[in-house]
């Protein structure tokens, strides 16, 4: 968008750099095989309810496999903002891609509960939170004048792997009857070109001179009262004022406590139909194969959820967009057991991905959208790292519930935590702008 012009007139939007570009394709891929991969748990969850060998575990137990690599992933994101602000997101990525590689390959020799506890969950986990938040800050200081645009594509890249995924494991699994590690096996020779590229392409944007060095020629001078020297008073007042700005104050504002804390409860429930969709149509008839198909739809519709909104979000803003989508995705899942015939089931999982698909997206563009450019990796990781223990506990509850309750508490408790959620962001927007028609 112009901004306003101090002398007069508009100053068109800075153009976006092939460099950005690169970094963004790369961001993409780098999602696509971390949260793309955990997209996909729903067809591990029927797998090892199934066919986990020798260990009968309820559907609480198995979800604690995939909440316990999402929780890593989220709660290994401060650390991971802290590096990509501080040393570059070169090393983090390279070291997280070889860990998320060496995860998968000893997942593939598991048999056991314990085991996969250990590999697809803590190892697998840890690893790709060094993947997932560098490219985030990247990407952000990249496109500071297009963030929701850049995150709704940066982010798509998981929901693309979401469409993947589940299909590439069903296939291999139940279609062509590959064995579970030949499965896992094929999935990490998938994942090494794409996060080869990744490393490759997500670098920090080229520096480029002040802007207040570039405009300001008259430079204001005093003369130093020990010495006799003349010293740069504007400068040294610009050397204060980008340290001023540079402080990690944006994380006491009340306005990004109260998101971190809406989308905290949001995602106690916003998972939950990501792991038991797949379950629920078998339970009202549907085919192995088609269930797991309906999980690569929510994905699907997910991406559009993730792009459009994003875009749309940089005009009539980021803040509104999300606490419209959270509300949306809370309406939407309280219909969940309405929907149990195929067609009824494929109209709700589109319309459940995009919503949700929107949260997503636009939750990294309003956190770094209050924090200065050299702590976006900052502000993303520290808000990753809020939704780590909601993402931890949130899909084992919902699996008690489930075992003790039905697919209509599941319902209700889906749509209860999102509505919640959605009414703590709204407060978070209207504590910075109390005008509804504001763009923020």
């Amino acid at each position: 968008m112009p901004t306003p012009n101090p002398n007069g007139g508009m100053v068109p939007p800075p153009k976006t750099s092939a460099r950005a570009w690169l970094a963004l394709l790369g961001a993409s891929l780098a999602l696509f095989c971390t949260v793309g991969f955990l997209n996909a748990f729903g067809v591990f969850q029927k797998y090892y309810t199934t066919y986990l060998h020798g260990d009968h575990r309820s559907s609480s137990d198995i979800s604690w496999i995939g909440s316990l690599s999402i929780f890593l992933l989220y709660a290994g994101s401060p650390f991971g903002g802290v590096l990509v602000d501080r040393i570059g997101p070169t090393i983090p990525l390279c070291v997280g891609s070889v860990g998320l590689l060496l995860a998968l390959f000893m997942t593939s020799l598991c048999t056991q509960y314990w085991q996969l506890m250990l590999a697809q969950s803590l190892l697998l986990g840890v690893s790709a939170s060094l993947v997932f938040c560098p490219p985030l800050g990247v990407v952000l200081r990249h496109m500071p004048h297009r963030r929701g645009l850049a995150m709704g594509l940066t982010i798509g890249g998981s929901s693309i792997g979401g469409i993947v995924w589940p299909i590439t494991l069903q296939q291999l699994l139940n279609k062509d009857q590959v064995s579970f590690g030949w499965t896992i096996r094929i999935v990490a020779f998938i994942m090494m070109p794409l996060l080869a590229i990744a490393c490759f392409t997500v670098v920090e944007p080229a520096k480029t001179p002040s802007p207040v060095s570039a405009t300001t020629p008259e430079v204001q001078k005093a003369p130093d009262s020990l010495n006799g020297n003349v010293t740069d008073v504007s400068s040294e007042k610009e050397e204060k004022k980008q340290k001023s700005d540079g402080t990690k104050d944006f994380l006491k504002k009340p306005t990004y406590m109260l998101l971190c804390a809406g989308l905290a409860l949001a995602y106690l429930g916003l998972f939950t139909p990501l792991f038991y969709i797949s379950t629920y149509a078998i339970a009202h008839g549907q085919a192995t194969p088609t269930a797991f198909y309906l999980l690569s739809a929510i994905n699907a519709s997910s991406f559009f959820g993730r792009v459009v909104p994003g875009h749309l979000a940089d005009t009539v803003g980021h803040y509104n967009l999300l606490t419209i989508f959270t509300f949306v995705s809370g309406l939407v899942g309280f219909t969940w057991t309405k929907a149990t015939s195929l067609a009824g089931l494929v109209v709700w999982g589109l319309a459940y991905g995009f919503s949700s698909g929107a949260v997503m997206s636009l939750q990294n563009a309003c956190a770094g959208k209050i924090a200065p450019p050299q702590h976006q990796g900052l502000a993303v990781g520290c808000l990753m790292g809020c939704l780590s223990i909601a993402a931890l506990i949130g899909t084992p509850i919902s699996g008690q519930i489930l075992d003790h309750s039905g697919y209509l508490a599941l319902s209700m408790w889906t749509g209860a935590t999102l509505m919640a959620g959605g009414a703590v962001i709204g407060l978070s927007r209207f504590m910075t702008s109390p005008k509804l028609t504001a763009v923020f």
